[in-house]
């Protein structure tokens, strides 16, 4: 991709680079070619999460598919995959085309599919999942199928939950809409799915497993070879992995994939509290990898400063974003004190400064809250190393 004067972030007015010479040129983020507002990865934070959760799902016994919508970054997704990833997942057509793309082996669409273009052309890929819950998601694929010779598909049954989102409400539905499936000639029921996110407590999560492994059981005459499980967000794989893979030892005769997304930069908010990893220390631990640098752009009243970054730059879909440190005009950093941001614009951030002071022209390193809402922000993520050095540029695709 080229970097020019489109490129958020990044100062260009009179050039364009490409990524991968941008990338070697060995800039620092505070005197090199970027403005202000600017969000950059620190490369040492997302290498060890990508190892982390390669080594807890291996440790454990299971397949590993992340859910790609957090980042939709090729450079991303090769490290995933480079480390053990079974496949990507992704929510929709338009970011399965992506993950073809970027060459992505094995692609598992975590949502159901009622476009039949996109079933057509999924006919010819054989190494393609998606959901259905319901005999117009069967029907569509059986048109599809219909149109082209020779094609193959292959679905997951989605189980739900009464008030959640998609999926069958209840097993005995989900069994009798796979044998519906498994009669279409072409298309194969490969396993099931659901998704534990909105569940209050890991025993809630585990019950719905039992559920989830229960319609395993139940349509497993239907299935060539060993029916799929998949299930596992970003906060309760454990759980999920507690009751589908106890003791490292999956379920006989089941191939569990687990999808969480979010790990893979974490954050400073949303996740940090809810990862597993802070309930099982033991298992590992991640890093915040994300930081969007502000600038102070004025300091109108005692306690108060504005920061020129808003929601068009941070996410603020679960938290407001978190100060980390600020940095003088000389160059040094400080801790923030007391500071928090309380109120967002489109393009400033309100700092209620507590016992902190700012002065115009300094920088605030704000840490995120929920990364599936911050990479969608910026096309180009510049990937420093610890001393704020660009090393890398990541690309993202939504």
């Amino acid at each position: 991709m080229t970097l020019d004067s489109y490129t958020k972030g990044t100062w260009l007015p009179y050039e364009e680079l490409g990524d991968d010479e941008f990338g070697a040129a060995g800039h620092s983020l505070f005197d090199g070619p970027f403005t202000w507002p600017v969000m950059v990865a620190r490369k040492s934070a997302l290498l060890a999460n990508v190892a982390t959760m390669a080594a807890y799902t291996e440790r454990h016994g299971v397949l590993f598919a992340p859910h790609g919508k957090t980042t939709m970054s090729p450079e991303l997704f090769a490290e995933q995959l480079g480390a053990g990833a079974w496949g990507i997942s992704v929510a929709t057509a338009n970011q399965a085309l992506a993950a073809h793309r970027f060459r992505v082996p094995r692609i598992l669409i975590a949502n159901e599919v009622l476009d039949e273009k996109v079933l057509r052309w999924a006919a010819t890929r054989p190494d393609l999942l998606f959901y259905v819950d319901s005999r117009a998601g069967v029907e569509v694929a059986a048109a599809a199928l219909a149109a082209v010779p020779g094609g193959k598909l292959s679905v997951l049954v989605e189980l739900g939950r009464p008030g959640a989102r998609t999926g069958c409400r209840g097993v005995a539905e989900a069994v009798e809409l796979a044998r519906v499936a498994a009669a279409v000639p072409g298309l194969t029921v490969a396993g099931v799915a659901g998704y534990e996110g909105g569940l209050p407590d890991a025993a809630a999560v585990s019950a719905w497993m039992g559920e989830l492994a229960s319609l395993a059981d139940g349509i497993a005459d239907l299935v060539p070879g060993s029916p799929i499980v998949s299930a596992g967000g970003s906060a309760w794989f454990d759980a999920v992995v507690d009751t589908l893979a106890p003791g490292g030892k999956p379920l006989p005769d089941r191939t569990i994939i687990l999808r969480s997304g979010a790990y893979v930069s974490h954050d400073d908010g949303f996740y940090a509290v809810r990862t597993p990893f802070a309930r099982h220390p033991e298992e590992g631990s991640l890093a915040s990898a994300l930081e969007v640098w502000a600038q102070v752009l004025s300091a109108p009243e005692p306690g108060l400063a504005v920061l020129g970054a808003g929601r068009r730059d941070v996410p603020f879909d679960q938290d407001l974003p978190v100060p980390l440190r600020v940095r003088a005009l000389d160059g040094t950093l400080r801790e923030p004190g007391a500071a928090r941001v309380t109120k967002l614009d489109d393009q400033h951030a309100y700092l209620d400064l507590g016992d902190t002071e700012v002065a115009p022209g300094e920088l605030v390193c704000l840490g995120i809250s929920h990364p599936c809402t911050a990479f969608d922000k910026w096309r180009v993520v510049p990937v420093v190393d610890d001393d704020h050095r660009i090393v890398d540029v990541l690309n993202t695709h939504f």
